[in-house]
C-alpha cells in the first residue's frame, strides 16, 4: 500500500546519474534521513529500498521523540566513481535535495560520509553531519553505536537478568563502523564478529563466517550490516535469546516478529535501538545541546526498550 507523502526519482543533469528522495512523513515536522549510495540490480530494487528506508525513519523519530518526519534518499551507481564523477552526482542530488524547500533534511548514510555532505552543502543547507571543522557534528556512527549499547544492556536487563553482558557469547554481524564500536563496548563479553570483507578479521575479537552468523549458537545476536536479513528461514535457524542491532529494516516482513516471538527471541525493533545516530545530531545540529547534554538524549534510548518490553 502507499504510505507516502513523495518519492521523486531524477536523473541528475551533471552526472546521468539517477537519484531520489522518498517523504515518508512530514506530520511531526520537516522529514530527515540519510543518503545512501550504492549500485542496485534494477532502478525497481532502488525506489523499493528508499520507500522502506524512509518509513522506517518515521517509526524511529516517534519512537525517539524527535520532531520529525521520516525520509530517505538514494543515489544510485551504475558505473566505476570517479572523484570527478562522485562530485557531479553528489550536486546533482544537492539540486534535488533543494528542491523540497527544507522539507527533507539529509546525513550520511551507507555509501556517504562527512565528506559528502561538504558537497551537498555547496548548493543547499539542508544537509547535517558535516566535518566538526565545518560547523557539523561529523560521523553519526559515535552515538549510533552508544545507543545501540543502551538498547542492549537494557534488554539485557529484561532478558538476563543484568545488565553486564559479561562471559555471554555475542554474535555481531557486520563489522563496519558502527558494529566495530559496539564490539569495543562490549568489555568482557565473548564477541564474535563476521563481516562480507574479510580484510575487517581482526585477532581482537573472534570471527565467524558471515554465511554462519547467523546459525552460530549464542546469547545475543547484534545484527548491524545490511537490512532484510531476518527471513523466517533465518529466525528458524537462529539459536540466541537477544536480537538488538542497528541495521535497518532487518525483518524481511512484519510478520517475521511474531515468529521470533513464537521461538521465545527478543528482538528490540531496529528503528528503536539505532536512533543514537539521529537523536545526538538533531540535538546538537537543531537545538544548539552540547556533546554530554546530546549525549544523555542518546543513552533516554534504554528507557525507551525498558518501556517497549514490558
Amino acid at each position: 500500500m502507499w504510505e507516502h507523502e513523495q518519492l521523486v526519482v531524477r536523473t541528475g543533469r551533471r552526472s546521468g546519474m539517477t537519484t531520489m528522495v522518498a517523504i515518508h512523513s512530514s506530520e511531526a515536522g520537516p522529514a530527515v534521513g540519510g543518503c545512501r549510495m550504492k549500485a542496485y540490480p534494477t532502478i525497481n530494487d532502488a525506489v523499493t529500498d528508499v520507500l522502506r528506508l524512509s518509513k522506517a525513519m518515521t517509526l524511529k523519530c516517534a519512537a525517539a521523540g524527535i520532531a520529525h518526519g521520516g525520509a530517505k534518499s538514494v543515489i544510485v551507481v551504475d558505473r566505476p566513481l570517479t572523484p570527478e564523477l562522485r562530485r557531479a552526482v553528489l550536486l546533482d542530488h544537492a539540486d534535488l535535495i533543494n528542491s523540497f524547500g527544507g522539507q527533507y533534511q539529509a546525513g550520511p548514510d551507507v555509501g556517504t560520509g562527512p565528506d559528502d555532505m561538504v558537497v551537498l552543502r555547496e548548493l543547499t543547507p539542508h544537509a547535517y553531519c558535516l566535518p566538526e571543522e565545518h560547523g557539523g557534528t561529523g560521523s553519526s556512527s559515535g552515538p549510533t553505536a552508544r545507543g545501540v549499547l543502551a538498547a542492549l544492556g537494557a534488554a539485557a536487563e529484561k532478558v538476563f537478568g543484568s545488565a553486564d553482558l559479561t562471559g555471554k557469547k555475542v554474535v555481531i554481524s557486520g563489522f563496519g563502523s558502527v558494529g566495530e564500536l559496539v564490539a569495543r563496548g562490549l568489555p568482557g563479553a565473548d564477541v564474535l564478529v563476521s563481516d562480507v570483507d574479510g580484510s575487517r578479521r581482526t585477532d581482537e575479537f573472534g570471527w565467524v563466517a558471515p554465511e554462519e552468523a547467523y546459525t552460530t549458537s549464542a546469547d545475543v545476536l547484534v545484527p548491524a550490516a545490511v537490512g532484510g536479513v531476518l527471513s523466517p528461514e533465518v529466525v528458524r535457524a537462529l539459536d540466541v535469546r537477544l536480537v538488538v542491532g542497528p541495521a535497518n529494516n532487518q525483518l524481511t516482513d512484519d510478520s517475521v516478529a511474531g515468529l521470533l516471538a513464537e521461538r521465545g527471541i527478543v528482538w528490540v525493533p531496529d528503528h528503536v535501538a539505532s536512533a543514537g545516530g539521529v537523536v545526538y545530531t538533531l540535538a546538537r545540529e537543531d537545538e544548539g545541546l552540547d556533546h554530554e547534554s546530546a549525549l544523555e538524549r542518546v543513552d533516554a534510548i534504554a528507557g525507551t526498550v525498558r518501556r517497549l518490553l514490558a
